[in-house]
């Protein structure tokens, strides 16, 4: 399925927030061959927004090349399922989503395991049309409830989820332990 994002989105938080003139972003479902791009945005993303949560010496040795693989064979075994956010010819963000990894949840509880965007595409609708596209994704394989898990520093993606109407289920809090370095994480969760 291949979603175009325009102003009808349908999350109108994030709408109000967009210039009247967005470039065309197109959501289609990842190849193969967007393993390199997907990874290059994973990198890039992750350390933009890790900046302040984690030290310096572990953003530098995030590299493409150790998350191209992880990513290619998600594309294969649709595990998970992985959509990609495009400009032209362009991967500019990603989201992999499928069946909740928490143990103990029921099959109808869907998550989204990854939502990446280049920085320099933040604040554009491309996080929007992505979450739409996991969104109807999810709703296809029958899920009714999905959950996120977002660091308890990071702002901006705790800003995003609670948007597009997650709430945080306190009780969730945990410490995880992310390149070596403890960070606090929280699950979110919304009905599809």
């Amino acid at each position: 399925m291949v979603s175009q994002f325009s102003e009808a989105a349908t999350i109108q938080p994030f709408i109000d927030r967009f210039p009247a003139s967005m470039p065309d972003y197109e959501v289609r479902p990842a190849i193969l061959r967007d393993a390199k791009a997907i990874a290059d945005v994973h990198v890039a993303s992750a350390r933009a927004a890790y900046a302040d949560i984690l030290p310096e010496d572990q953003l530098r040795a995030l590299a493409p090349s150790t998350r191209e693989a992880k990513w290619r064979e998600a594309i294969e075994f649709s595990e998970p399922q992985v959509q990609v956010a495009v400009l032209g010819e362009e991967v500019v963000g990603f989201v992999g989503y499928d069946r909740s990894r928490d143990p103990k949840t029921p099959s109808t509880t869907g998550e989204i395991w990854a939502l990446y965007v280049k920085p320099e595409h933040w604040d554009k609708g491309v996080g929007v049309a992505l979450w739409d596209a996991a969104r109807d994704g999810l709703e296809e394989e029958g899920c009714t409830l999905v959950t996120a898990w977002v660091p308890l520093r990071n702002d901006r993606a705790l800003r995003f989820y609670e948007l597009a109407g997650f709430k945080r289920e306190m009780k969730t809090a945990k410490t995880t332990s992310l390149g070596g370095t403890k960070i606090e994480e929280i699950r979110l969760k919304r009905n599809v």
